[in-house]
């Protein structure tokens, strides 16, 4: 059987352990190997989350799978393709369509068979109340840091730092909110004062030597 491979790491995934691209593709490899599968190709999306299935290496993997150039398609983990039990279920349903054999190597999952096809259906579906159960977890969080007076991350504005969950003001961003102020007064445009922030070298928060048009409206909002 002919398979090819998905990998998959977002932004924030890429400090976590076990889920980089190199270990992803040693994993699929070696499976691959095991099941004799001939692995033709090993398709990734890196720096990319998984909110849909609109993310070019997926829709590489489907065109090729719709188009019976391979047998199966073979996943580290079920995270790494879908996010939510719709798009999986959705998914593997055209894959049995075309005669495609889905493979997620940490669940030990194989559609091929109808039980690989129920434990697939029940995995997926656990793995979406799992993100929900932590996303709600973190919400309450946030919500009880705000509550008693502590700042988050998000609402650190421009101009100050957090310091043990107290605002003081960082001299260098007051120093360019002043220069953005006297830019506006002489008459530039939002581009304009970003064109002269970076001109002069000032980064944003965040580190960029480019300033968005919106994000200097919002500084000279909270300026008012």
């Amino acid at each position: 059987m002919k398979a090819i491979g998905y990998i998959r790491v977002s932004t924030e995934d890429q400090a976590r352990e076990g889920v980089s691209l190199e270990n992803q593709r040693a994993k699929i490899q070696a499976y691959a190997e095991l099941k004799d599968l001939e692995l033709l190709d090993i398709i990734e999306d890196a720096g990319i989350s998984a909110k849909n299935l609109n993310r070019p290496g997926a829709q590489e993997v489907l065109r090729l799978a719709k188009a019976g150039t391979v047998d199966a398609v073979i996943v580290f983990k079920l995270d790494r393709m879908f996010r939510s039990t719709v798009d999986a279920l959705e998914t593997t349903r055209h894959f049995d369509k075309w005669g495609i054999a889905f493979h997620s190597i940490t669940e030990n999952l194989d559609t091929k068979s109808a039980m690989g096809q129920f434990f697939f259906t029940l995995t997926a579906a656990i793995a979406e109340m799992e993100r929900g159960i932590v996303s709600e977890r973190t919400k309450a969080a946030l919500q009880h840091k705000r509550s008693i007076g502590e700042k988050t991350g998000g609402d650190v504005p421009f101009g100050y730092q957090a310091n043990n969950g107290t605002l003081t003001e960082d001299r260098r961003e007051q120093r360019i909110i002043k220069l953005i102020n006297k830019l506006k007064a002489a008459g530039n445009s939002l581009r304009e004062i970003g064109y002269e922030l970076r001109k002069r070298g000032y980064k944003s928060k965040t580190g960029k030597d480019t300033w968005n048009p919106k994000t200097i409206a919002q500084i000279l909002k909270r300026a008012a």
